[in-house]
């Protein structure tokens, strides 16, 4: 006979989960001790629950699949929050299983308790709690369907005193449905949208990740159309890579020729994205969009015609509608104009692209940290990097390095916080990843003000040897928001971090680390550090004066922002 704690970790087992996150306690230990005798199922417990969250998170992306975390009564599970937010805005399926105070005591305003059905409201697609044996397995069944059918966060909360009940004699076990079947549009729509492109009209595509399992089909259609192809920043994965139609990305990170492909088109197709960014998508123009999700469509601009449904059942049968047309100087200068600037971009991180410069500064200064240049650390992680790396990114200027300069071949994979936004994802996510295949490299792109949020969890890198790499832009600033700043007319202000030594930091918590000051150590420190099976911090002190385009004397020039004059900037570059 089993217990419900038993029966939930036996079912989760049985699907597939590999890895259980959080920290132990309480209510929920009749959980922790079924993993402990369950053999298929890891349990990593982590130094703070949002680790746990984000892990869970970035495991779901990767794997299309279940996810789960757990937090304990009141602020254990509290501290899921920003996490599940995170998994929540990038419809990815996890459970987190939340303790809570005995039955007897919940609505006493008992020690921690906290109304978990009310917290979580908002972050899940299901949110319930379990009150006696006999709502097992049917309360587990619904929490996961929820998780998987509605790609979001499902929260099943166990009080103390059930997880260890009985289940009944005979109780069948738990059922998961299997995923919806994709379909196409309507036929109407998708017909609708062929006429709307007619035969000459100049073509833009902006293509999410809601695309990436329709690669063939979209190049397909960026071919038929002599169309150039503007990815949003999730999309490089799985779509950047052997693509002649790519022209980079648009918005905050974006370039001028992804910037002027959209603006010079007649038509722009957006397919599989929900880019939020509505001061970049030009208005004007006939727009297409479709999403298997309706609440996506047009809710960023106005479309002109609509197509619900999955990207490559609607694709493959939109493209036989669809005249042909040979390339023009729409794409010729879109791809000219990139490939110009992608060369420009790489200069940057050439060894001697600042020697005079840091000739001037070490005449002025014995200490020539903040010397090196993002670019070129971006540059020097792709150069070493294996060609299935997993990377992960901090929100800040350590994604826009990765995005610029690391492009994704066929088997690398992107996790970030790219839609909640959150500082200090990186590092779980990383933890997340190499938790899956420990054998896989993953790399982690770290901001020094995201790492020192959750530091503490280095230290779970090591317990549970996971051996990613931990590679810090160490600028001492909080980037981004001293740009914004600057664009914004006001002088920098709260965003100088006084940072320990890194590398002295990480290597107390047990990894193997290194600090780099010059750039000239810069290649060979990335080296070895990649080729490290071992959990590893490379600190890298680099230019918190790093100017992102050529040509430009200042940094508040150097980004685009959701404004008027940021996006001059990025059109003129």
């Amino acid at each position: 006979m089993s217990t419900v704690a038993e029966l939930i970790v036996e079912a989760l087992a049985n699907h597939g989960v590999s890895s259980v996150w959080g920290v132990v306690g309480d209510a929920l230990n009749p959980v922790t001790d079924a993993i402990r005798r369950e053999d298929r199922v890891e349990w990593i417990g982590v130094r703070h629950e949002e680790v746990a969250a984000f892990a869970a998170s970035a495991q779901a992306q990767l794997t299309g699949d279940l996810a789960v975390c757990m937090g304990t009564v009141g602020p254990g599970s509290i501290h899921l929050l920003n996490g599940l937010y995170d998994a929540k805005k990038s419809h990815a399926p996890v459970l987190a299983i939340c303790g809570q105070v005995p039955l007897a005591e919940v609505g006493t305003d008992f020690f921690q308790e906290v109304d978990n059905n009310r917290l979580f409201s908002d972050v899940a697609v299901f949110a319930e709690t379990v009150t006696s044996a006999e709502q097992m397995p049917q309360l587990l069944e619904r929490a996961v369907n929820a998780a998987l059918g509605g790609r979001g966060v499902a929260v099943l909360t166990l009080p103390g005193d059930v997880g260890g009940l009985e289940v009944a004699k005979g109780t069948l076990p738990p059922r998961f449905v299997p995923p919806a079947h994709p379909a196409a549009a309507s036929s109407a729509a998708i017909q609708d949208a062929a006429d709307a492109i007619g035969a000459d009209a100049k073509v833009t595509l902006l293509v999410g990740c809601g695309a990436r399992a329709a690669r063939a089909e979209v190049l397909s259609l960026a071919e038929t159309l002599a169309a150039p192809m503007v990815l949003t920043l999730k999309a490089k994965e799985g779509l950047e890579h052997d693509n002649p139609y790519a022209v980079g990305q648009t918005g905050l990170i974006g370039n001028p020729a992804a910037t002027s492909a959209m603006e010079d088109a007649d038509v722009l197709v957006l397919v599989g994205t929900d880019f939020p960014y509505r001061d970049w998508i030009p208005t004007g123009k006939t727009v297409i969009q479709l999403d298997s999700r309706a609440e996506h469509v047009g809710r960023r601009t106005a479309v002109t015609h609509a197509l619900v449904g999955d990207a490559r059942a609607t694709l493959r049968t939109l493209l036989p509608l669809l005249s042909s047309r040979e390339p023009g100087r729409h794409l010729q200068k879109a791809q000219e104009r990139y490939g110009e600037w992608m060369q420009a971009q790489r200069k940057l991180a050439e060894p001697g692209h600042d020697e005079s410069l840091l000739g001037r500064l070490r005449s002025k200064a014995d200490n020539p940290d903040e010397l090196i240049r993002p670019e070129a650390v971006a540059v020097a992680i792709d150069r070493h990097a294996g060609p299935d790396t997993i990377f992960t990114s901090d929100t800040g200027m350590s994604t826009v390095w990765l995005a610029r300069l690391v492009p994704m071949s066929n088997n690398r994979r992107l996790v970030g916080s790219f839609n909640l936004g959150s500082m200090a994802n990186a590092m779980p996510m990383a933890l997340g990843a190499q938790a899956l295949d420990r054998d896989r490299q993953v790399v982690a792109f770290c901001g020094d003000g995201g790492l020192m949020m959750l530091l503490g969890d280095l230290r779970t890198a090591v317990t549970y040897n996971l051996p990613a790499t931990f590679v810090v832009f160490n600028n001492g600033r909080l980037g981004m928001v001293k740009l914004e700043q600057e664009q914004g007319g006001l002088p920098e202000f709260g965003t100088v971090l006084d940072n320990p030594d890194l590398a002295a930091v990480g290597a107390a918590l047990g990894l193997t680390t290194r600090r780099v000051t010059d750039p000239h150590d810069l290649d060979e420190a990335v080296a070895q550090a990649l080729a490290a099976r071992t959990p590893y911090l490379l600190d890298v002190v680099t230019n918190p004066d790093e100017i992102a385009v050529p040509g430009r004397t200042k940094p508040s020039q150097a980004w685009g922002f959701a404004i008027a004059k940021a996006k001059e900037h990025i059109v003129s570059a």
